[in-house]
């Protein structure tokens, strides 16, 4: 990913602190970051911060997406609910990569209270360094998930 894209990421309390400590790795690799709430641990709904990223993709304002609530599961359905999102709840990097090669994911999901701070910098460097295939097979089946949209 080039540090002239900007990269949309968004929490709830859940996910807070690890969004936290996402956006200092982010610096320290000096990509630029847009950061969609909340912010801080009082109780908030994930389905603000997945809807704000989702749309600042297909808007064209930001390139990829991260983010985070307490399972990551709540925030990548609701950012899916968008034509065009591909959100990919990864706990691993070699998930991280295949979402990206395979389905080319335009948001990274992650669960605050499932991965930890050192693995998800790991997890966020896999999925923004890894570019899509443009393999005929993966092009196709990514065409067919968007077909009905």
């Amino acid at each position: 990913m080039s540090a002239k894209e900007l990269i949309a990421i968004g929490s709830d309390h859940g996910g807070f602190e690890l969004k936290e400590e996402i956006k200092k790795h982010l610096e320290k690799r000096g990509l630029e970051y847009k950061d969609f709430g909340t912010d801080s641990t009082e109780a908030t709904d994930y389905t603000i911060y997945g809807k704000k990223v989702a749309k600042a993709i297909l808007s064209g304002e930001c390139q990829k997406g991260i983010l985070i609530c307490g399972t990551g599961i709540g925030i990548s359905i609701t950012a899916n609910r968008f034509p065009g999102i591909r959100a990919a709840l990864c706990s691993d990097c070699f998930s991280a990569e295949a979402t990206r090669l395979h389905n080319d994911a335009n948001i990274l999901a992650m669960g605050g209270r499932v991965v930890g701070p050192g693995l998800a910098v790991k997890i966020v460097d896999t999925f923004l360094d890894t570019p899509f295939s443009n393999e005929e097979r993966h092009i196709r089946r990514v065409r067919l998930i968007d077909e009905d949209e």
